[in-house]
């Protein structure tokens, strides 16, 4: 009986150890030619990093770097922003009711390990409702996070 019993805590570690989770590499977001943000662009990465932590993380890995020694899927998230509205602070303050808000196009791409995109997008976002104050990234981070995080759940990544 005892030994039925290690035997099957043995294999049932081994299979929660073999199923590592998926990971996903965000690289730095580029700019379109013509497009200038008033934020710091090199913030970008490491906020999305942490927005998306907390959007996938129990499901995916989220991280800044390819893994040195990958198991499992890995899948590479990229993107560029192909446009971007200040907004119109005069709107929000007057109409209100989310007119006004900034936005920004985006493009997004997901490519799995052999360099085959999985996702393909070009979204429109928006500032949260709630939200418009600026750091230094502005207020565009966890939108486009959230859309990030709602195309890789649609899609159902292996």
């Amino acid at each position: 009986m005892k030994t039925w019993l290690i035997a099957a805590v043995v294999l049932s570690a081994v299979g929660v150890s073999s199923q590592a989770k998926r990971v996903i590499v965000v690289k730095p977001f580029t700019l379109a030619a013509g497009v200038e943000l008033p934020y710091d662009m090199k913030q970008l990465q490491p906020q999305l990093v942490a927005d998306l932590k907390v959007q996938l993380g129990k499901e995916f890995d989220i991280v800044g770097e390819p893994p040195a020694a990958p198991q499992g899927s890995v899948y590479t998230l990229d993107g560029e922003i192909t446009g971007w509205r200040p907004g119109n602070a005069a709107k929000r303050i007057v109409v209100g009711l989310g007119s006004g808000r900034e936005a920004s196009d985006i493009h997004l791409r997901v490519a799995d390990n052999a360099g085959q995109k999985i996702i393909d997008s070009t979204d429109t976002i928006r500032t949260n409702f709630y939200s418009q104050g600026a750091g230094s990234v502005g207020t565009l981070v966890h939108p486009i996070a959230q859309k990030i995080a709602e195309r890789i759940k649609d899609a159902k990544l292996k």
